[in-house]
């Protein structure tokens, strides 16, 4: 990273810290897709939020520039940061009277930095990159085409990450423009931020998935190798969003923010004791990560209740081919790698009795993954509230399986309960299951497009990557 530029400095800021930051390397490509998709958010959300951006070079700001007239009309402020090209002070977008310009000196490492910041009231989103240097691209040397140029750096909706980021570039925007940095200062003290519903989260993401898959589809590059290296970066920053949800969702829970984290151990653990094979566990654990974002208590069937489609018997217990289009599920849909888990996220409010929805489905007609998600979840959820009291950790485990119990062959299966309870046995012996946190930048590998294949070979299930 370079020195004094705004990536190097927030990655020092957390390089100690209890959550260190995890970038990633980004095809401009990806990036452009990114962007866009953040930006025309802003056109739909009425929330007239800041913006400080930086292009680099004044060109790639001049390709822009029209867009940002468009973008400038539904934002309190736009600032623009960018080694000056000709033209780049000139044309009529810079003269609104809402767009501000910061000429950057050719030797300021942020000219070599790519950010979109975005505050509003109702979400915060950023992309903050930064170009890899000739050395970095190593024996290759830099690329050919221009998609192919890379960036390290980050993308995020976290909001407390955003604002300290804000805090950086206002601040070096400073060096150059004290009353435009002190406008921006009082800018931002005036968004008063609000609490963020999964249906925000779900119409940004959505499309940030859109605008990613259209990138992927109007590519050309000429060789079958460049091709699968952009599209597998377009793919992980697909699931990336997705995960970016959940983990906000969690984080807006102040009584349960490892929740995510917490019933993918417990449902790991689950499928390992039901010996489920590894490509199933894989589906359970995506599940898992992304089972808060599914709101379905309100949600009407539209299947005829205790029937179903099943894939063949290499499936057996997996998920029906057909089910509600739910809200909340639905936005999963987009990527076909994710339509297996809206499926098992939609029917893990199912009864075992047939009474629960959307689609009442019963007894085994439930996806076996659905099953496992909604007893881990509830379970994961009662330790929780259990916890605060001053009882024994064998007592906390003992009393949320107790109220799991009394629910079995009503709610839950009952011989989920019966392996829940050997995993609460090696609970209070001292089994210990490490909580891991969600490597965003890493979520590529909980996705591979065979899960939607309706047969699987033993071979394609132990080539699955690791």
């Amino acid at each position: 990273m370079l020195e004094g530029s705004i990536l190097q400095q927030l990655e020092t800021a957390h390089r100690h810290s209890t959550r260190p930051i995890r970038f990633g390397v980004y095809y401009k490509n990806t990036l452009v897709a990114l962007c866009h998709a953040l930006e025309d958010h802003i056109l739909a959300d009425q929330g007239q939020p800041l913006v400080i951006t930086a292009f680099q070079r004044g060109k790639w700001y001049l390709q822009e520039a029209e867009r940002y007239a468009d973008i400038a009309k539904c934002s309190r402020e736009i600032t623009i940061m960018a080694a000056p090209d000709t033209g780049f002070a000139e044309h009529s977008t810079s003269q609104l009277p809402n767009v501000d310009l910061v000429a950057l000196d050719s030797a300021d490492p942020v000219a070599q930095e790519w950010h979109l910041i975005i505050l509003s009231p109702g979400y915060t989103a950023m992309v903050l990159c930064q170009e890899l240097s000739e050395a970095d691209y190593g024996a290759g040397g830099l690329p050919a085409s221009d998609l192919e140029r890379k960036f390290y750096g980050l993308w995020t909706f976290e909001p407390e990450l955003v604002k300290e980021t804000a805090q950086l570039a206002i601040a070096h925007i400073q060096q150059y423009n004290p009353k435009l940095a002190a406008k921006l200062t009082a800018h931002q003290q005036a968004i008063q931020s609000r609490l963020v519903t999964p249906e925000d989260l779900s119409t940004v993401v959505a499309l940030v998935v859109d605008y990613l898959q259209t990138g992927q589809e109007n590519l050309s590059i000429p060789t079958a190798l460049r091709q699968q290296a952009l599209d597998s970066n377009l793919l992980s920053n697909e699931i990336q969003a997705f995960l970016r949800m959940a983990q906000l969702i969690d984080l807006a829970d102040i009584n349960n923010p490892m929740a995510a984290a917490e019933v993918v151990t417990l449902c790991e653990a689950m499928g390992q004791l039901l010996e489920l094979p590894a490509w199933q566990i894989k589906r359970l654990r995506l599940a898992g990560l992304l089972h808060r974002i599914d709101q379905l208590q309100k949600t009407e069937s539209v299947l005829t209740p205790g029937t179903s489609s099943r894939y063949p018997e290499e499936e057996a217990l997996s998920c029906p081919l057909t089910c509600p289009l739910v809200p909340s599920a639905q936005v999963l849909r987009t990527m076909p790698q994710l339509r297996a888990v809206a499926q098992l996220l939609t029917h893990q409010t199912e009864w075992w009795d047939g009474t629960g929805e959307p689609a009442g489905l019963a007894g085994d007609e439930i996806p076996l993954e659905s099953r496992i998600l909604a007893l881990v979840a509830e379970f994961q959820w009662r330790v929780n509230q259990i916890k605060s009291s001053n009882q024994s950790r064998e007592e906390i485990f003992a009393q949320a399986l107790e109220e799991c119990r009394q629910q079995q062959s009503t709610r839950f299966d009952p011989k989920l309960i019966d392996a829940l309870a050997l995993l609460v046995m090696g609970l209070q012996q001292g089994l210990d299951l490490p909580v891991m946190t969600t490597k965003a930048s890493n979520g590529i590998w909980l996705l591979d497009s065979r899960w939607d294949s309706h047969s699987k070979s033993s071979e394609e299930i132990g080539s699955y990557p690791q």
